[in-house]
């Protein structure tokens, strides 16, 4: 895991606007982004858990349905009006409920509620934050970084299905591929983050009520673990920085090394 205390200061005087920065990686990141000098949006529907975040990193907090275009419209304005920036789009938002299962069974408003938390913020994300942006680049020659929370599970099949999840996160990473390419030569690099399981309220939800479910998935982590919240903040961190400057439209696995492997070490 990275050591919090001796983080590079990369990110001094950008401004970094974060979804889902209540819990999880999203707060992981918000903590690592302020610790590299960045100004941190905290943008989170849970008002008790952004404005916390916010608090504890310095940063300002704005509550949002990433659902709603004009709330995520007022979301980078205010991001921009506050700091006169939008360097960094961390859309990192999503859900992963229990009746999203097996095509079999989940049902038509299940499918629907994950693709509009999962991917249609991703879509109304990514359109206004890039504007900010491709005008930052006329007028400075620096453009900004997207970073959009894919997952592993768009590179990979998986019998134990979330189907609409799984769904969302391969249009996560097309989109984000998409994005890379056209606005490449305007400053702006998209990326698709795809983390492997990370220790998570999210994942814990999920799991620790079922140990056989998550004895089914450690099996086929090489590394024998989930990942921690701060591992993955530090690859936002990278792709967020000058660091990863030609790094774009890519498919940034971060994920134990899942995808590479055929038979794990017993």
């Amino acid at each position: 895991m990275t050591d919090q205390t001796a983080v590079c200061r990369r990110l001094v005087g950008r401004t970094a606007v974060i979804t889902g920065a209540g819990s999880g990686i999203g707060l992981a990141t918000a903590r690592r982004l302020a610790a590299e000098g960045a100004n941190v949006v905290c943008a989170d529907i849970d008002e008790t858990a952004g404005k916390a975040a916010a608090e504890e990193v310095g940063g300002t907090f704005v509550q949002v349905d990433v659902t709603d275009a004009e709330q995520v419209e007022a979301l980078y304005k205010t991001a921009f009006d506050t700091y006169g920036s939008v360097d960094v789009a961390f859309n990192n938002a999503g859900i992963s409920p229990p009746d999203d299962d097996s095509i079999l069974t989940t049902g038509l408003d299940a499918w629907k509620r994950v693709q509009e938390v999962n991917l249609t913020s991703v879509y109304l994300c990514c359109k206004h934050a890039l504007p900010y942006m491709q005008r930052q680049f006329e007028q400075t020659g620096r453009g900004g970084s997207i970073i959009n929370t894919a997952s592993f599970v768009a590179v990979m099949g998986a019998a134990t299905s979330q189907i609409s999840y799984t769904a969302s996160k391969g249009g996560v990473l097309a989109m984000s591929r998409e994005l890379g390419v056209q606005f490449a030569r305007e400053g702006i690099r998209v990326n698709a983050l795809c983390p492997g399981p990370v220790n998570t309220p999210l994942l814990k939800e999920l799991f620790a009520k079922d140990p056989e479910r998550a004895a089914r998935r450690l099996v086929h982590v090489p590394v024998g673990r989930f990942a921690e919240p701060e591992e993955i903040a530090a690859a936002v961190a990278f792709l967020a920085s000058d660091d990863s400057s030609f790094v774009n439209a890519a498919e940034f696995l971060v994920d134990g090394g899942i995808a590479g492997a055929y038979v794990t070490p017993v």
